[in-house]
């Protein structure tokens, strides 16, 4: 793709720069990531990774579990690329795992978060609800997955183009896919926040135990950190790789890697396990279990 003197490529699947060869400013990021950020995020998922499976394994929450540590993976996999353009700048595989692997990491945490709102609504109380539980997945994991082949396509397009005509094709591809994740966020946001709204209003949340209110409020700011991080790519992605936006490592830092981080430890406190585990017993007219608590009390008095 930059092509300098003596035949030498700066990016690329032809790349043969090297930093004895090409200055650093020739290289796609202009910058070496840093080492101790990418160690200390990679640890940071990994470990999220050992508890995210032992509380999947032990509440038997499989669905959640898997798209959480697929989505855990992937940011290792993006961090291990920026290591790797640490020792090389001119790395397209490197690169190549930065730009996909990062990119589209946060689709499945969100995958993760949309099926946990139509359990919510069926342990909670079904009847406060606007819309069927079953909807919600009919609407958001469809949307999650054409995000998901939008942000890819984009990605490695973008990797393999040879002009810079042809990687902003691919970047605005991606582009693409980013907008469409955050009207999707959003939309899900708002419906989560409806419902809740509409719980408080109800007696039904007087009778919600402790452990409950607070998963739902890490599920909430999970949800809102990942729809941060979305805007934030998508402000720095506007202008494509060659802007100085896309070159500033502490917001990508700030805004990317340290958001994502504690979007991740949010679904700690907010796994569903405890809460929506098999335990977790209805009515057949879509009561929740609080209203039915309630009765068998009554009816004992």
């Amino acid at each position: 793709m930059s092509t300098l003197p003596n035949g030498l490529i700066s990016f690329g699947p032809n790349a043969n720069c090297t930093l004895d060869t090409c200055p650093l400013e020739a290289s796609i990021l202009q910058y070496r990531p840093s080492q101790a950020a990418s160690g200390t995020f990679i640890a940071i998922f990994a470990s999220s990774i050992l508890i995210q499976a032992f509380l999947g394994i032990r509440t038997r929450t499989w669905g959640f579990m898997i798209s959480v540590l697929c989505g855990c993976c992937l940011e290792i996999a993006g961090y291990v690329g920026r290591l790797v353009i640490y020792n090389n700048p001119f790395s397209f595989g490197g690169f190549l795992a930065q730009i996909i692997c990062i990119t589209i990491a946060p689709v499945f945490f969100c995958a993760a978060i949309y099926v946990l709102l139509s359990q919510v609504i069926n342990h909670v109380d079904r009847s406060l609800s606007r819309f069927k539980p079953q909807i919600f997945y009919w609407i958001f994991i469809p949307c999650d997955i054409v995000s998901l082949i939008l942000q890819a396509t984009g990605g490695a397009l973008s990797c393999v183009a040879s002009t810079e005509d042809e990687i902003q094709v691919g970047v605005d591809i991606s582009l693409a896919g980013l907008i469409f994740q955050v009207i999707t966020l959003v939309v899900f946001c708002a419906l989560f926040a409806d419902y809740l709204i509409a719980c408080k209003r109800s007696a039904v949340w007087n009778r919600i135990p402790g452990r409950v209110k607070v998963f739902l409020s890490f599920i909430f700011l999970s949800i809102l950190f990942i729809t941060l991080r979305c805007v934030y790519r998508i402000v720095e992605l506007r202008e494509g790789y060659f802007s100085e936006l896309f070159r500033d490592e502490p917001l990508f830092i700030g805004l990317e890697s340290a958001v994502m981080c504690v979007a991740i430890v949010c679904l700690i406190p907010g796994h569903p396990g405890s809460v929506l585990g098999a335990g977790a017993t209805r009515d057949r007219r879509g009561k929740s279990e609080y209203d039915s608590m309630e009765l068998t009390t009554q009816e004992r008095e």
